[in-house]
């Protein structure tokens, strides 16, 4: 297997980023139901200083197959400040391949120098995929929202998944 490297996503990045997510977007695997557009990820994109909540990228051979997130929750209200979302998208090609489980282990291992104390993640509840990766890394299931996403005539819902980390 080929090495893999795991780093900070800089604006050279974000097309890429976007590609991926875009795929989610186009197989309902997310809450968008539009593609986004670069230009319309740049804030969200600087809004994840490398420092605080940082943005990863998954790079192989110089293309970025994965990406993961983490973001504050709820900006703004002190006492949640310890507590982070991690998001995470794989490139179609490469799903079930490692990228996933490389992407959330290296937000777990970064999130003690983050002050990051709970990692929460917010996913369809029909995409067992995750939450497969998620339980392999302690992630417990903690909520549910039945039926708040529309797809047309399909209803979905949200799985909240949770760890101290």
């Amino acid at each position: 297997m080929r090495e893999r490297e795991i780093r900070l996503a800089d604006a050279g990045d974000l097309p890429a980023i976007v590609e991926i997510y875009n795929h989610a977007v186009e197989k309902e695997q997310c809450a968008d139901l539009e593609p986004v557009t670069v230009e319309s990820r740049r804030a969200w994109f600087e809004a994840h200083p490398a420092g605080r909540r940082p943005l990863f990228v998954c790079v192989d051979e110089s293309v970025v197959v994965g990406w993961a997130s983490l973001s504050d929750h709820r900006p703004g209200r002190a006492a949640l400040r310890h507590t982070a979302e991690i998001t995470n998208y794989v490139h179609r090609d490469w799903q079930r391949r490692g990228v996933g489980a490389a992407l959330v282990e290296h937000c777990l291992a970064s999130a003690a120098g983050l002050e990051i104390r709970t990692l929460f993640a917010i996913l369809l509840d029909d995409n067992a995929a995750s939450m497969r990766l998620l339980e392999k890394f302690g992630f417990e299931h903690w909520g549910h929202l039945p039926r708040v996403a529309e797809f047309g005539e399909r209803e979905v819902g949200q799985f909240y998944y949770g760890r101290r980390v």
